[in-house]
């Protein structure tokens, strides 16, 4: 076509190179925790009740399949799945579909590896087909040439007819996503850390898993469970609010009305460590700390998207370490939320989180009162403080309360001049208090503050408080009420 022909024509058709493209979505965000969590959710939407993440290292050319027992798909089906962009996001979907742009099964998978394979079963019929970036990359064509297996390229496959004959043989429907050239993981001058590396991937994939799907592994999907196992290994639903712990406050539930759409926003409040066993706080503390788990938790039809956020709202700080928003969204809202295509991101918007700012201001009372509450019953039991706490100008001090029976006693029959050294000495002691040390160690969940307590230590202490107070000339009774709130 010379440039003539060109100038007249209305529309000129300029199909996208396939070696070309591909490369560029295998860099759109995927990490293989969000990629293998994209293939489960058309799993979910499949409606399967078992889903198999198999993986092997296989000698250095490691593969990974997710095998669904779901209503599998027809040729015809299938081949519309494996189209890039087979599904637009403005169209309705169902009201518990888990996809969103028509691309996820393909940039999920190509995102971790060169090759993907589908094998899918339906109606006695078991078909399968496959992208191949390196055949892709050999052509300059535009077209897009999808490879078709027969009956026999299918058997004679080891691995494909391995998970074929394990998983679907005796299923009526199912589909299989098969992965190899797994390319993100591999450095050839280092095999042996390869290796360690690919477990250790697919261990925080596990771990991912079990929270982002933890409310359709424990029957909250709808009234079905979902059973998912990582090479025959069942996933345990990790529910990051804690409902098995007796003392977690469960706060009145919100809903925002949107575009006909109900956005329901419920908070917890996890207790204080000494509300809690030792297991059960460590254990919710996830590996990142209360501290960096705090916030929303935005959850879309029951799948968790984004996990611990203010969104910007308000800072994490150490008193609000405790609260956890759960917000559920319905798929139609999307547009709204700006959902990404690895379902890794939302953003709400403006009218959304004016409320949820509202919200804060009122729950992050409650969690804050986890601990001056603590610290005022504290304080109460203490009617003759040792330490007086002082505040002036924003700052907080602590001091030696010199008022107190033991060290006034210590005092007594001092002349000022020894006086004056002991408070001195104190003074030292409370002005080089380690205030950014102890800090750091308050915020830590690793550690608790405090010492064990030394029974004989504690004899000596109130041998001393009976004597000091047998001095200030209290009668018996006087002294045993003294006694009992020091």
């Amino acid at each position: 076509m010379d440039n003539q022909d060109i100038k007249n024509q209305e529309h000129v058709l300029l199909p996208p190179y396939p070696s070309v493209l591909v490369e560029s979505l295998r860099n759109i965000g995927y990490t293989m925790e969000t990629a293998i969590a994209d293939i489960i959710d058309n799993s979910i939407t499949a409606e399967a009740s078992r889903i198999s993440v198999r993986f092997d290292w296989n000698n250095a050319i490691p593969w990974i399949a997710i095998i669904d027992n779901g209503y599998g798909m027809s040729k015809e089906v299938m081949f519309q799945a494996m189209r890039f962009g087979s599904k637009s996001p403005t169209i309705h979907r169902d009201s518990k579909d888990l996809g969103r742009f028509g691309l996820g099964m393909k940039t999920a998978s190509i995102s971790q590896c060169r090759n993907m394979t589908v094998c899918s079963q339906r109606e006695d019929s078991l078909n399968a087909c496959e992208w191949d970036l390196d055949q892709l990359n050999d052509s300059d064509s535009s077209d897009w040439k999808l490879r078709i297996f027969s009956a026999s390229e299918i058997a004679n496959d080891a691995i494909l007819s391995s998970l074929v004959s394990n998983y679907l043989s005796d299923v009526p429907s199912g589909t299989i996503v098969l992965w190899r050239k797994i390319d993100n993981i591999i450095d050839n001058k280092n095999l042996h850390l390869n290796e360690n590396k690919f477990n250790e991937v697919m261990y925080n994939t596990r771990k991912h898993l079990e929270i982002v799907f933890h409310r359709f592994i424990a029957a909250d999907n709808f009234g079905r469970s979902i059973k998912i196992d990582f090479n025959n290994n069942v996933l345990k639903a990790f529910d990051p609010f804690g409902p098995n712990i007796p003392s977690r406050q469960e706060l009145p539930q919100e809903v925002i009305n949107i575009d006909g759409g109900e956005i329901v926003i419920q908070p917890y409040v996890l207790p204080h460590y000494s509300k809690t066993s030792s297991h059960d706080y460590e254990l919710y503390a996830g590996e990142e700390g209360y501290l960096q788990n705090q916030g929303f938790y935005v959850y879309r039809n029951k799948r968790l998207i984004v996990k611990a956020t203010w969104f910007r709202l308000i800072k994490k700080e150490e008193l609000n370490k405790l609260i956890r928003v759960r917000i559920d969204i319905p798929n139609h809202l999307d547009h709204l939320w700006n959902v990404n295509i690895n379902k890794s991101q939302v953003v709400p918007p403006e009218i959304v989180k004016k409320q949820l700012k509202k919200i804060i201001q009122k729950i992050s009372g409650r969690g804050k009162r986890v601990f001056t509450r603590r610290a005022t019953v504290l304080s109460n039991k203490m009617m003759v403080p040792l330490w007086n706490r002082e505040v002036s100008d924003g700052k907080v001090s602590y001091a030696i309360n010199f008022q107190h029976p033991v060290v006034e006693s210590v005092f007594s029959g001092l002349d000022e001049k020894a006086k004056t050294k002991i408070i001195s000495c104190l003074n030292m002691i409370v002005t080089s208090f380690p205030y950014d040390v102890y800090y750091a160690d308050a915020a830590s969940d690793d550690l608790q503050i405090g010492k064990e307590i030394d029974i004989s230590h504690v004899r000596e202490l109130y041998k001393e408080l009976i004597t000091s107070l047998k001095d200030s000339l209290l009668d018996s009774a006087a002294a045993k009420e003294a006694l009992a709130h020091v």
